[in-house]
Order: structure tokens, then sequence, then C-alpha cells
């Protein structure tokens, strides 16, 4: 064992003591006791927050690192002999952290080497862009006599992004969303600079596709609810309760540690994923490029969303009918690249400009070319929508919000009953009928340490082997010191809303800090800022309760003065242009629903420690004869 695996081994140890006896150690010993039992340097109590860490390093490099000859193992040398090894640099990819179970989550350094701002230029520099143009059979292409290096460049941006430049340059959140479309389509952003003067033809708004996601969950819910056990099987539709998927941290976190929970997950894909899949194959169609050629940038505000674009099952491969590429094809990613908000930021900086410079205001006629598909440019309208963006609805998009409207509506009278867990990221929901009966179950659990006992409520009943004993015993749960925890065991839940980030998408690992704020505004300004001051917890707090207001007083390119329709006709009317959107693209692309809305996840067999090396035939025969009783 090498001693980087030695310590990578003891830093993993020292970490879990942290996290699992940090709290005892800090009431039984003090501090000063507590550090004793650090075992390391590096960590602190800074380090115990609510967020999984990767390790330190990557155990995949350790893994593969070539055994080193030796041509006399008798040989005694001293150390002053020893030449230092001339290893070569360990490659890693996203499809190796997606593989591998050795930790939870990846190094957000790997993420941004990976999928960073550097590659979009890189790109916008590599191919030059496919022209377009507007006439009377709608978008075409101009020479179709094409090189075949010409791409066609989109971007799709989450509004938790836009809140969090609003908050940075003191706009609002609609000018934050005209500030990013200057960026990739304007004239003063990136196409004023690069190899081939590129830019994005088309910005949309993950809200779009997240309209789309918010009415198949409700739709989800139902259909499990109507259903026994054995349809579920039958129709592939997940297991009470039904936990949301759109969170790429959690999804990751249960796929290598908890696969119990993977039966439970939304098979809906998440609206960065949906966006992606609608623009390849609707562009791809309608313009007669293939989906190679149409390259999809998503900027989100969590690091984990790379992870997500990496999957395979988020590829061409899920919805593409009878021209399968081939093995040696590579498969065609439905979202390209995804960057951050903060990523944005270095994104102008390495163009030379700034934001701040950039004009508040919508892009000129010139610059936005009509969708390509006649049919469907109603469904996917590039104007931001004003939707349920409140209090109500959380900051990760409202998919609990919607599904406990969509039930109300349906079932006149009824009220809502909150109780709260012990933290605020934990609440329990419950639709009582109007004879007081419960209707629906459900529950929002924000952040790991909430997830984690969200689990523990889930994980099914071990089974005793004494002979006599009883089939499945439960362990016994803690008792709790509020109602929501004990008033419920977790499986009577019809759906439970998860993610990753305490506090939300507002607050996921991509955002703007404070710290990155202070020094994008003193350099813009000439001023010097120090980068040694660390801002406070009650700064953080408090910065974060600035993004959230710009998040929820989100407003819409064009409001109507007075809304005549009730709440009720209004979800309904909203369900039935949802619904026919989607029908149309179906139709449109002739691929059921199936394929293009929704996915599948898989358990990640972890394969630390194991023998990489195949067995041999002397080896398989010595398996095979101990399987049958026999041996040598």
């Amino acid at each position: 064992m090498t001693k980087r695996a030695i310590s990578l081994a003891a830093f993993r140890i020292s970490h879990f003591a942290l996290n699992y006896f940090g709290p005892f150690l800090s009431s039984s010993f003090g501090p000063l006791e507590t550090s004793l039992f650090t075992m390391s340097a590096i960590l602190s109590a800074d380090d115990l927050n609510d967020f999984i860490s990767p390790g330190v390093a990557c155990i995949k490099p350790v893994e593969t690192l070539p055994e080193k000859s030796q041509e006399n193992a008798y040989e005694v040398t001293t150390e002053d002999k020893v030449q230092p090894e001339d290893l070569p640099p360990a490659q890693i990819s996203l499809t190796d952290c997606l593989a591998c179970s050795g930790c939870v989550t990846s190094a957000e350094a790997v993420l941004i080497s990976l999928q960073s701002h550097a590659e979009v230029l890189n790109t916008l520099d590599a191919h030059p862009e496919i022209p377009l143009a507007h006439e009377n059979n709608g978008t075409i292409i101009k020479n179709m006599e094409d090189s075949g290096e010409g791409k066609i460049f989109v971007a799709s941006v989450s509004p938790q992004v836009r809140a969090s430049l609003a908050t940075t340059y003191g706009i609002s959140e609609k000018e934050a969303g005209y500030m990013v479309d200057q960026l990739l389509s304007g004239p003063q952003g990136l196409r004023s600079g690069g190899k081939h003067g590129n830019g994005f033809t088309w910005v949309v708004d993950s809200n779009v596709m997240r309209e789309a996601v918010l009415v198949l969950t409700a739709d989800e819910v139902s259909d499990s609810l109507g259903s026994s056990a054995t349809s579920e099987a039958e129709n592939s539709l997940p297991k009470r309760p039904i936990l949301s998927s759109a969170c790429p941290g959690w999804i990751c976190y249960a796929e290598k540690t908890h696969p119990f929970i993977l039966p439970h997950l939304s098979r809906l894909k998440s609206p960065q994923a949906l966006s992606g899949t609608f623009l390849k194959t609707v562009l791809s169609k309608s313009l007669g490029v293939h989906p190679s050629r149409i390259w999809h940038l998503a900027v989100m505000p969590c690091f984990d969303k790379k992870l997500e674009a990496s999957r395979e099952e988020l590829t061409d491969l899920t919805w593409r009918q009878g021209d399968h590429p081939s093995s040696e094809t590579a498969p065609v990613r439905d979202v390209d690249c995804v960057i951050t908000a903060r990523e944005l930021l270095s994104l102008a900086s390495s163009r030379g400009f700034s934001l701040r410079n950039l004009p508040l205001q919508p892009l000129p006629s010139s610059c936005a070319l009509p969708f390509p598909e006649k049919t469907l440019e109603s469904f996917v309208s590039f104007k931001r929508n004003r939707t349920e963006q409140s209090l109500a609805t959380g900051t990760s998009g409202g998919y609990l919000h919607h599904v406990l409207m969509t039930f109300q509506a349906r079932n006149p009278g009824s009220q809502l009953v909150i109780n709260r867990g012990r933290n605020v990221d934990v609440v329990e929901y419950i639709l009582m009928s109007k004879d007081n009966q419960p209707i629906l179950k459900t529950a929002r659990y924000y952040g790991f340490r909430n997830i984690q006992n969200l689990v523990r409520k889930l994980k099914p009943a071990r089974v005793s082997k004494l002979p006599g004993a009883n089939p499945a015993v439960r362990r016994r749960q803690p008792a709790s010191r509020n109602a929501a925890s004990t008033g419920s065991s977790g499986s009577d839940y019809a759906y439970v809303e998860v993610m990753a980030c305490p506090g939300g998408c507002t607050n996921g690992g991509g955002q703007i800090r404070v710290e990155d704020a202070r020094e994008t505004i003193g350099s813009s300004q000439g001023e010097v800022t120090d980068e040694s001051s660390k801002p406070s917890p009650h700064e953080q707090r408090a910065w974060l309760a600035r993004v959230d207001e710009a998040y929820f007083s989100m407003e819409s390119d064009s409001e109507p003065e007075v809304e005549i329709q009730s709440p009720e006709t209004s979800l309904e009317d909203k369900e039935a242009r949802i619904h026919g959107g989607l029908e149309r693209w179906s139709q449109f692309m002739d691929i059921p629903l199936s394929k293009l809305a929704y996915t599948t996840y898989r358990k990640v067999e972890s394969d630390v420690g194991k023998d990489q090396t195949p067995a041999n035939d002397t080896t398989r025969v010595v398996e095979l004869a101990g399987k049958i009783g026999g041996g040598w």
C-alpha cells in the first residue's frame, strides 16, 4: 500500500470521526481536548458543514499507477541513492467520477478543469458558427455547403443564476437576464472578440422546461397513488414515497451509497436535461443537422450539474430512432458544457470586459432569430415567464408546491397543514379534506444532514436469520423533538422534495459568494480588495437572504395588468398547454415521450481496492471447481 493511499485513508478516517463524533467530543471534553482527536492539521471545525466533502485526492490515479519493476528485490540502498520517480500525470474524467464510489461528490477542481469557461471560449474559437437566416419558411441555414466544422451555439440559464447576478451588481432580476443575453448573444459580449466572433444564437430560460417538469411531476404522483404495487413495477412507476430527482448531488449520493433509494426516485429529467433534449432534438430535425453540431451550454447554480451533463443516460442514445450511432462514434450529450454563475464572471474577464458595462436592455431584433419550428414556438417561449416563485414554492423550482396546489385544486375545500421540522430545511405538508381526513402527505428535505435522516427512515427492514424470529426487524428510530419527525416514518409520504444544498438551489456551490462580489465590484471601480478578510457567518447569511429576495422578486417580460382567471382555471389551462406542447414535440420527432422526458438510474458498484487485472483461465477453473464443491 503506497504512502499516498495510507495518508488518504487516514484523512478519511479522521474526517469521518470529526463529522460523527465531533459534537459529542466538544460537549464532553471541551475545545482543547477535542483538538487532540483531529488526527490531521488540515482539518478544523470550519470544515464541518452540511455538505459531504470529497477526499483530498482522488483514489482513481492511486489505483491505476503502474507497478515499479525491480530487477533485484534483495538489493539494499540508502536514501541518498534513491532517485525520485518520474511518474506520468494522473488522468481522470467526469465519467470516471460517475463510475467510482470512492467519494460521494467530485472535487470542484476536477469539475472546473473539465467543464469551465475556458472550454466555452476554446469551443467558440475552434468551430465557426453555422450561418442562419430568417425567411418566409422560417429560420434556415444560409450555406448548405458547410465544411462540417461549424456549430450552432445555444444556451439555457437558470433563474437562480440571474438572482445571484442581480444581487452582485445591485440590479433587478429582469436586468440580470438582459445582462446574460448581452454577454452570450449581444454584439458587445462574446461576439466582440475571439477567432470567429461567435456567439449563442438562442438563450433559453430553463423555467420553460421546469414548468413542463412540474406538470409531469404532478402526473407521476397521481399515477403512483392510483396504482397498486404490481402495476408500479409493470408501468415503471417509482415506488412511494416518490423522491425528487432534479438535484444531481442527491442522485450521486443515492447511487453510490444507498441503492435501495433508487426505486423511489422520480423518473423525470431535470429542467437542465430536458432543455438539452428539446433543443438537440428539435433543432437537429428542423435545420437538418446532426445533433453533434449543436453545442448546448447550461448556466447553473451548482457544480454537480456538470456531473449530470456527463451521465450516459442523458445522450442521444436514449432518444435517437433508427440511426443509432455505431460503437466507434461517441454518444452526443444533451448538454455539452455546464458553467456556474461564478464562472460567468471569469468568462467575461477572459475576453477583457466586465459584465457591469453591458447594456441592461433586450437584444436588438437583428440578434434575435425566431425558433425554426413554428408549431413548437408557442410552447417554448423564449421570454421569461413569471412563474410561482415565492416563499411557499421555495428556492429550488417549486416541485412540491406544484404537487400540493394540483391536489388542492382537485379537492375543493381542502386545507393545508404545515408542520415545521427541527430546522428550516425540514417541513412536512399534509393536505386535509373538508372532513378533516388526510388526502396527501408530503415533505421537504434540504441539506445532506436532513437527507441522511430521511434515508434512515426509508431503509428497508433488516431480515433476521435466527430461527423463529420475526421475518423483518426494523431498527428503532431515536425520539425526536418535533411532531414533524415523530409523526411520520417516511414511508407514508406520497412525495418528498429533496435537495442537497441547505436553503435550496440559490445556495448552490457555484453561486457568486460575498468575497467574489467584493472582488468583482472593487476591481471594476479600481479599488484594491483585501483577499485575506473572510466574511463572517452573519454576512454570509445576509448575502444569501438578498439572493433569495432577488429570486422571489422575479419579473416577467410582459406582465398583464389584470389577472381575470382564477387560480384553479389558470392551473388547468397551464396543464393543458404543457400537455399539448409535449404531445406536439413527441409527434414532431416521432419519438414517444417516455424516451424524451424520462430517464433511469443505476447502482454504482465500488471497485475500490479490487484487483483490476482480468482473471486468467486457471483462476476461472479454480472458481468453478470451488462452486461445484470440488477442488485441486
